[in-house]
């Protein structure tokens, strides 16, 4: 009986003798680990902030090219876009087929996570709502605004 006392005795300090030995391991794979999860943390807040400007850009052109399908004034017809577009925003509004075009522009700034901008657009396009919006319509063509 001691013989098999010695193997089990011999089997546990081996194990635990082995533990002492990767103390160390998880802190030196979680060291090389965490760079690689701070990255696709920082590409999935990129992603979501792109995606964000996406929606709004669109959702100002939308409603910029109501406005004007209604024969809104030309700063109506921006002021819709610009109170819905992101900051710093570049609105185009003219002519499309027999309604009108408006675009929506940004470059999403991604900053210190990724690096660079990255340019985001929306459009949108309504049918003329009378048949004196076909002159409003014309008055709205521009550049956009800066």
């Amino acid at each position: 009986m001691s013989g098999r006392r010695a193997r089990r005795g011999g089997a546990v300090g081996a194990s635990a003798a082995g533990a002492r030995g990767d103390r160390g391991s998880v802190t030196a794979e979680l060291a090389l680990a965490l760079p690689a999860v701070v990255l696709v943390l920082c590409a999935v807040l990129a992603t979501g902030e792109v995606a964000i400007a996406q929606v709004r850009c669109t959702d100002a052109a939308r409603a910029a090219a109501r406005s004007a399908a209604r024969g809104e004034p030309a700063h109506v017809v921006r002021a819709a876009a610009e109170t819905l577009a992101p900051a710093g925003a570049r609105v185009e509004v003219g002519p499309g087929g027999l309604g009108v075009q408006v675009s929506v522009e940004v470059a999403v700034d991604l900053g210190g996570r990724l690096g660079g901008r990255l340019p985001v657009r929306g459009h949108a396009t309504a049918a003329l709502e009378h048949a004196g919006a076909g002159q409003v319509g014309a008055g709205h063509m521009g550049a956009g605004s800066p």
